[in-house]
């Protein structure tokens, strides 16, 4: 596994992205297949195709706020169109020549980008990097209305495998994670969000 690869579940036209939310803002969504208020479309919000690094941010669905998972399937066509509207939170040399570069970019990014440690099952951070993507408020439109194809509800199975973690059945839980591989990305997107080409 490289350092900087974008591993996720996708098919010839969509991908895999994982949210956790409470049940006010989830249960709506599963049921719509679409997200309806009270979801906010005025702030940030982050999609993440790691299903192991959200398990890591979310407790596996035990934190304040995080208590549904929902696996939302988008089309590649806007993941794509998000990641090149991206900027990376910190500077990276890879991606902008000089700090002030980077900041005047920042400034009015539509989009962030973040790459944090990987997890293994069990949660320990590996040094691969996993990409977490901040779609703004003037961009969050799109992914609502239009790059949304549908929205389920993980925690169930989040709620077995952690169950069978706890048990000590690690290759029954992990057969259960969804499958993940490296995502394509064209050379110049990968450019911009600082990935490993």
């Amino acid at each position: 596994m490289r350092s900087r690869e974008i591993r996720a579940d996708y098919d010839r036209t969509s991908i895999v992205v994982y949210q956790a939310y409470g049940p006010h803002i989830g249960r709506p969504a599963v049921e719509q297949g679409r997200f309806v208020p009270p979801f906010s479309r005025t702030r940030m919000t982050w999609i993440k195709p790691s299903f192991l690094w959200l398990m890591e941010r979310s407790g596996w669905a035990r934190k304040a706020g995080q208590e549904m998972v929902l696996a939302v399937r988008i089309s590649r066509e806007g993941w794509e169109e998000a990641l090149s509207q991206a900027v990376p939170t910190s500077a990276d040399r890879r991606v902008h020549r000089d700090n002030d570069e980077w900041r005047a970019a920042f400034r009015h990014a539509r989009v962030h980008v973040q790459w944090d440690p990987e997890r293994t099952l069990r949660g320990r951070a590996l040094d691969a990097r996993s990409i977490q993507v901040g779609l703004s408020r003037h961009v969050i439109d799109r992914y609502a209305d239009e790059w949304t194809l549908d929205i389920r509800d993980l925690t169930p199975t989040v709620h077995r495998i952690r169950r069978l973690l706890g048990d000590g059945h690690t290759t029954r839980a992990a057969a259960l994670l969804p499958r993940e591989r490296v995502y394509p990305l064209p050379a110049e997107l990968a450019r911009r969000i600082g990935a490993d080409v």
